[in-house]
């Protein structure tokens, strides 16, 4: 296998290959390449496929008139990262979800970072996910975000950056690690040779976080799915199992006097720590939506009181607004008194009129995108977009200008990909998976969820969007 892409036609920063060939990191994998012909590299991305078919690693893409149900796209060839640089990421990482922790400690109480100036207040009570059912509300060992997953990309300048703080119900997770499982398959003397970093103990770290949320020697866990139509219910299947604890839905699941019981063959048993992957307002339909037939009627009620901690805890979703992302590093330097180890992405809120009219005469260089969505929906991309969507999307930010952030198109970092039987360029962004235990200790299993824009030239990676994923190596 020796066709390379040419390095001329690369417009930024490439994983693998510089002007002057391959990046050192890369030698021992470009050696099996090269020792590689097009037929074994295709008999393998077949191997991977069929790996992910058969035990089910799917996801749903409800608007695809083809069917819900796919495999999540793989590409064979992995993206290395160094071991300085990975630990660059996890400092910088560690460093933000300890300030995004005590922002949401501080919001829910005291709100002292909005009386001394450093966040306005009306961002706070704009934001739809700023809950004040959890004002007052004190959450296990002040942990908020117990689980999440940090999206950051890579830039033409060879930097990370912060892309944005998924503090919700991150998705994803079981991908890293079956990404592994199936290269240990296909590249097991690879994996040996770089001596990759293993990411198998994330489960175990997550059973333990969950653990130390209860007083109990020995609490009750359980993984709190919407089911099984849910777009990641593999995932959520994956890490009951991996945990050996229950899945469960709401309807395994009732209150009474403010505790929470699992139903069971044995009857009624107390439930301690719930690992929930229902978003907030579907929770409990007595305090949010009461149309809601996923959620726990009275689990607000249990939680409030602290008879059941729940992770992650409800109302994160005010950290990660995109238009509150703009304030991380003021939190970093508010609480931490130090300066951000990774910077944002330089942010427009288009609720300034200045940042507005600015975005407006250099939208066709900007992403526009609405503070409140994910997946890669509600997002122009200016550079690609036709002059029928400009406008409307102009003319939905002048009707809700709070409701949208915009940047400036940065051109993500690309990684080879195995496309038609060539190598070929292709964007990506990194999605780490961080851990906060109840000492306030951070564990990052090394690697992540490399996402992948298939599509040539797209700079979209979400899987909804057509996006695929890579194993991430991180090597000594």
């Amino acid at each position: 296998m020796r066709t390379v892409y040419p390095i001329e036609t690369l417009t930024g920063w490439d994983e693998m290959f510089t002007a002057e060939g391959v990046r050192e990191r890369y030698n021992r994998i470009m050696a099996t390449l090269e020792n590689l012909t097009i037929e074994d590299l295709k008999l393998k991305h077949v191997q991977a496929s069929d790996f992910f078919m058969n035990n089910g690693i799917t996801f749903t893409v409800y608007s695809d008139n083809e069917g819900i149900e796919r495999i999540f796209p793989f590409d064979i060839i992995p993206r290395i990262i160094t071991r300085e640089e990975w630990q660059h990421i996890e400092a910088g990482i560690k460093q933000r979800l300890t300030a995004l922790n005590r922002f949401l400690k501080d919001v829910y109480h005291d709100q002292q970072i909005i009386k001394d100036g450093i966040i306005p207040g009306e961002l706070i009570e704009s934001c739809p996910h700023f809950l004040k059912e959890m004002i007052g509300v004190n959450v296990p060992h002040d942990v908020y975000v117990h689980i999440s997953g940090i999206d950051l990309i890579r830039g033409a300048d060879g930097v990370f950056y912060i892309l944005e703080d998924n503090l919700r119900t991150p998705s994803g997770v079981s991908y890293m690690l079956e990404n592994r499982e199936v290269t240990k398959r296909i590249l097991p003397e690879s994996l040996y040779q770089n001596k990759v970093n293993g990411v198998s103990h994330y489960p175990l770290f997550l059973q333990q976080i969950m653990q130390d949320m209860s007083d109990k020697e020995a609490p009750t866990m359980v993984v709190l799915t919407p089911g099984v139509y849910n777009s990641a219910y593999y995932e959520h299947t994956f890490l009951a199992k991996q945990m050996g604890v229950p899945l469960v839905e709401g309807r395994d699941l009732v209150v009474q006097n403010d505790m929470v019981y699992m139903k069971t063959t044995g009857g009624l048993e107390q439930v301690d720590v719930i690992y929930r992957r229902i978003d907030d307002e579907f929770i409990d339909p007595l305090v949010f939506r009461s149309d809601s037939m996923l959620g726990v009627p009275g689990i607000m009620q249990a939680y409030k009181k602290g008879n059941v901690c729940l992770v992650n805890a409800v109302g994160n979703g005010v950290a990660d607004d995109k238009a509150v992302y703009v304030y991380v590093p003021d939190m970093i330097r508010y609480y931490l008194n130090e300066e951000p180890i990774l910077p944002n992405v330089p942010t427009y809120r288009l609720e300034n009129e200045g940042d507005r009219l600015y975005v407006f005469e250099n939208i066709r260089k900007m992403v526009v995108k609405e503070t409140n969505q994910s997946g890669g929906y509600g997002m122009l991309m200016g550079p690609s977009a036709t002059d029928e969507e400009v406008e409307k999307c102009i003319a939905a930010v002048k009707k809700s200008p709070r409701s949208f952030i915009a940047q400036p198109v940065i051109t993500l970092s690309t990684v080879p990909c195995l496309i038609d039987g060539k190598l070929q360029p292709r964007h990506v962004d990194l999605r780490p998976y961080a851990l906060c235990g109840a000492n306030g200790d951070i564990k990052i299993v090394p690697g992540g969820l490399t996402r992948v824009a298939l599509k040539e030239g797209s700079l979209v990676v979400n899987s909804s969007q057509g996006g695929g994923s890579k194993d991430t190596w991180v090597i000594d």
